[in-house]
Parts: C-alpha cells; sequence; structure tokens
C-alpha cells in the first residue's frame, strides 16, 4: 500500500499485529491520552465548606486505644433522620408517623434550632402540633413572660392539646390577640387556666366567655379558672355560669365582696362554696412547661435574653446627679415576679369549689339534725325557766346568773336555727 508523506500514520493488522507502515519503527509517533503537563485535583477538596461539613454529618469520628482516629459511616436511618430535620419546615404531614421515631425527629430538629429561628418555627412546630397534639406540650408555664409572649405569639398559637395554660402576672390587658387563641377550638381540650393579674375587666370576662355561651365551643371544659387581682364585680361573675365543668375559682383581689348574696349566687347557679382554707391548686407551685417543646421554651428565654442592651450610661449618670437612682430601682423592682408574689401573699383568699351531691345531701341532713337539736334545746329552755322561775327569785344573784348564762356552742346554734 502506498503511502504519500501528507497522509498521516497508517496502521495495517497482520496476523493479528498491528503495525507501522512507515518505514522506521522509531519514527512512530508516540500518542498519549493527556499532555505531559496535566494535573488533576480531588472533587472533594473543591466543594464548599458547608456543603463539606454536611457530608461529615454521614461520618461517626472515633478513636481507638492507640490513638489513631478512626471513622464509621451512620445508619441509612440516621442519615434520613438527619435530612428530615434539616427541611421538616417542607413536611406536608407526619399524621400516621410512629411516635417514637416523632420523638427522635423533633430531638434532631431541635438541636437544628428549627423551632427558634422565626422564618421555620411556626411551621415546624404547626407539623408537629397537627400530628401529636398534646405530646409536644400539654402544659405551658408562662407566668409574668409577658414580653417573651409578644415575641412568640405566632409559634405560641401552633400548640394545640394543652391542658394547663398559666398567664399569670403577663398585665395583656383586655385586647390581647392571645386571648383569641385561648377561646378558639385548638384549646377546646384545657381545663386549667391561670389568667390572674391581666387587667381583665367585665367586658374583657365577656369576651372570653362570649364563644361557650353563644356557640358552645371555647372553653367549655375548663375546670378551674384563676382570675385573681382583676377588676372584676359581681357582674362579670354572672358570665361565668356557662362553665358548667367548673370545680375551682380564684376571685381573690378582685372588686367582689363576699356576703351572703355572693354565696347565695354560687350556690344557686354554679353549685359551688366558698372554701374556708386557701386551695393549693392556685398556689402556681404544681404549674410548669411539660412536653417535648420543654426545651424549647427555654431556648425562646434564652435567646430573648440575649437581645443587645442599649447603652443607658447617660441616662443613669442624669439620674445619679438629680438623685432618682434609689427610687428607679425601687419602681423597677416592683414590677418584678418577687414583688408580685409577695402582693398575692398579702391578698386575702377567695376560692370557690363546687361540693358534690353527696357532700350536699350529707351537709342538708346535717343542718336538719342542728334545726332539730337547736328546737329542742329552746323548749327545754322554756320547760326549765318555767320550772325554775319561783326557785330563781329566792336563789342568790350568783347562782341566778350562772342559770341564765348560756355558753358559746348554744350561742351559735341558736343563731344557725
Amino acid at each position: 500500500m502506498y503511502v504519500s508523506e501528507d497522509c498521516g500514520a497508517v496502521y495495517v493488522r497482520e496476523k493479528g499485529e498491528l503495525r507501522y507502515v512507515n518505514a522506521d519503527r522509531n519514527d512512530a509517533p508516540q500518542h498519549r491520552l493527556f499532555s505531559r503537563d496535566f494535573s488533576f485535583q480531588l472533587c472533594i477538596d473543591t466543594l464548599p465548606s458547608s456543603s463539606h461539613t454536611k457530608r461529615r454529618d454521614h461520618f461517626i469520628f472515633t478513636y481507638n486505644k492507640e490513638g489513631s482516629l478512626r471513622y464509621t459511616v451512620k445508619s441509612l436511618f440516621d442519615i434520613s433522620l438527619q435530612f428530615i430535620a434539616d427541611h421538616v419546615e417542607h413536611v406536608d404531614s407526619l399524621v400516621g408517623f410512629p411516635e417514637q421515631m416523632a420523638d427522635k425527629l423533633f430531638s434532631a430538629a431541635e438541636e437544628r434550632h428549627k423551632f427558634t429561628e422565626p422564618h421555620t418555627a411556626p411551621r415546624a412546630l404547626q407539623v408537629f402540633c397537627e400530628a401529636y397534639g398534646e405530646l409536644v406540650l400539654r402544659s405551658l408555664c408562662l407566668r409574668n413572660r409577658n414580653l417573651l409572649i409578644s415575641e412568640r405569639l405566632e409559634e405560641i398559637r401552633q400548640f394545640q392539646g394543652l391542658e394547663s395554660l398559666d398567664l399569670y402576672g403577663c398585665r395583656l390587658g383586655e385586647n390581647h390577640e392571645v386571648f383569641k387563641y385561648i377561646t378558639s377550638e385548638a384549646l377546646a381540650s384545657l381545663v386549667k387556666l391561670f389568667i390572674g393579674a391581666n387587667c381583665l375587666s367585665d367586658a374583657g370576662l365577656q369576651r372570653l366567655t362570649a364563644p361557650v355561651r353563644v356557640m358552645k365551643k371555647g372553653l367549655e371544659n375548663l375546670q378551674l379558672l384563676d382570675l385573681s387581682e382583676n377588676p372584676i364585680t359581681e357582674k362579670g361573675l354572672g358570665y361565668l355560669t356557662c362553665f358548667k365543668t367548673l370545680q375551682k375559682l380564684d376571685i381573690s383581689g378582685t372588686s367582689v365582696t363576699v356576703n351572703l348574696s355572693l354565696k347565695g349566687f354560687f350556690r344557686k347557679h354554679m353549685k359551688m362554696v366558698l372554701s374556708e382554707a386557701p386551695l393549693k391548686e392556685f398556689s402556681h407551685s404544681d404549674c410548669k412547661t411539660e412536653g417535648w417543646a420543654e426545651q424549647v421554651i427555654n431556648q425562646w428565654e434564652i435567646t430573648a435574653s440575649e437581645v443587645p442592651k442599649k447603652d443607658y450610661k447617660p441616662r443613669t449618670n442624669a439620674l445619679s446627679f438629680y438623685g432618682r437612682e434609689k427610687f428607679v430601682r425601687e419602681s423597677l423592682n416592683s414590677w418584678s415576679g418577687t414583688s408580685d408574689t409577695t402582693k398575692k401573699d398579702k391578698v386575702v383568699a377567695i376560692h370557690f369549689y363546687k361540693v358534690d351531691l353527696c357532700d350536699t345531701s350529707s351537709t342538708a341532713d346535717q343542718n336538719t339534725l342542728s334545726s332539730t337539736a337547736a328546737a329542742a334545746a329552746v323548749q327545754k329552755g322554756k320547760k326549765r325557766r318555767l320550772s325554775t322561775e319561783g326557785e330563781q327569785s329566792s336563789a342568790p344573784l350568783s347562782k341566778r346568773q350562772s342559770l341564765s348564762a348560756l355558753s358559746a356552742e348554744d350561742i351559735d346554734l341558736l343563731n344557725s336555727y
């Protein structure tokens, strides 16, 4: 075969071997896949730092006895759990997902601060609350935390299935948006409600009970209610008759005066009587936050406390100059939780509780027996006066005084009759 100089290299296969047809074998061109100055780098070195960090989450790094670093790959379950926790705000629903797995998923999302970041917290909480309700949070204590309520109101609205809610001392007023959440269907399971020291008047109490009175929705399952230290009068107490399941009520420190008409109103319309001793349920000793989101509430408080404070040094100097520093300190301390507790201890406790039917019947029997005994005692006293009338005239003065004097028990018995 003729090969011209213009043509490139020509190869021929003869007897199964490839041969270059040019005359000189040494002149055969040396073809390379890459050029001599070619170099390459691993792709992992060119990845962003954030992606590199996420890839390391798939491994568990440990040290052996010799001190050498070793790593093992995480299970597919753990890797999947981390991925879902990183994107939990995009999950449509967790209804039907096992509770044990959901608990681990909630903890993983909490570690990634999904419930503290404002742009992911409401949706992330909504996904869990819609599926698990009271398991996420069954009791919420926000006593004296009005700032936290205002900052995290959108997140608090996501909690469903609460059984106990403590908002004592928050001074929210009558038109705060949190009361719309309290009267919504999301808190139909609420059993205990503490809204003392919130500046609620009769009008605010009317709006609070309106869903129950009109639509039979809202706080229809309420059993314990704290209305202490609110400017409520006897007129506002009439709205409480819609709570058919109410067992205990605290109206200490209000504008209500305890008298016979008030006791008769509670006994007739709500089957409740005045408690002689303060009820321990209103001491706030048992109220606490319980549920999966207990640590989330603590993180909200830490985040709120980390807000950078302004420099009030010039104002402090001015107050010191005018001699008002001590006055300002006392006024600020007067709004603290300790002062509220001291003030509540000084208030006379006015607690009502519902009486059972068996207790009512036994009390009525005791009253009947006491009235019969009182009548018998009066009749016996009359007979004794008639029989001893002649003797008393001749008896000494000291003896007559001892016969005519009545003991304290007899006087109480006659007064009850």
